[in-house]
């Protein structure tokens, strides 16, 4: 049964390998075999010209689903593949591409060997680098202090308003006391004012009474 079995596997394998169909990618130097079917994701390996590339699936979006020789799987655009390998002499002119490439890459790389080999501890660029460095360290931190008195400034600013201000409600409260205290005052005055009329005026019944009757009273004394 196990034998018969293994055989059925190995025949569905056998016919999905005969329907996969071969491309291959085209001109265009190191193309993107991508993680997922667009061309912002993941680049998983760069491919050169003539690449065979094994069809697993065909997308909806331009891209088909692959598998390389060596096992690597992932996404390349429809439009970047050819179904017939590229001709030799394209294929020589992605070589020489690639060796100028190269040679390039080389070049960069020595350059660079030779900027770190120059800044590197006790170089005139490096000490300029130093100092340019401290330079602007020491300018940061007179920034920062500046900074700090501004805001301390600010705070003592802000608590002098607040001073004023509730100095002014105080004076004004003095102003309504004061104003209140004189009303009171003016209106003794106008009190005391009119008892002292009405006393007059009392008096003034009083007196030529009082007068009237001594005199009347004399004059029965001289009977």
């Amino acid at each position: 049964m196990k034998k018969i079995l293994s055989s059925f596997f190995i025949l569905l394998a056998t016919f999905g390998s005969a329907q996969a169909k071969t491309v291959y990618v085209t001109d265009n130097l190191n193309l993107s075999l991508r993680s997922e079917e667009n061309n912002s994701s993941k680049v998983v390996k760069l491919l050169p010209t003539g690449t065979p590339l094994t069809v697993i699936e065909e997308k909806s979006s331009g891209f088909y689903y692959v598998r390389l020789n060596d096992g690597t799987e992932g996404y390349m655009p429809a439009r970047n593949t050819m179904k017939e390998p590229p001709s030799r002499s394209q294929l020589e002119l992605a070589n020489k591409n690639l060796a100028a490439l190269q040679i390039e890459n080389a070049a960069l790389k020595a350059e660079l060997s030779t900027i770190k080999e120059s800044i590197t501890p006790g170089t005139t660029l490096e000490q300029s680098l130093a100092t340019e460095r401290d330079q602007l360290s020491r300018e940061l931190n007179e920034l920062k202090r500046t900074a700090a008195s501004t805001v301390e400034l600010k705070n003592q600013r802000d608590e002098l308003q607040e001073r004023v201000v509730n100095v002014e409600r105080e004076l004004q409260q003095f102003k309504l006391e004061n104003q209140a205290l004189q009303d009171t005052a003016n209106q003794d005055w106008f009190l005391y004012g009119g008892i002292l009329a009405l006393i007059g005026v009392i008096l003034g019944f009083i007196l030529p009474k009082l007068s009237w009757r001594r005199s009347r009273t004399s004059s029965w004394d001289s009977y």
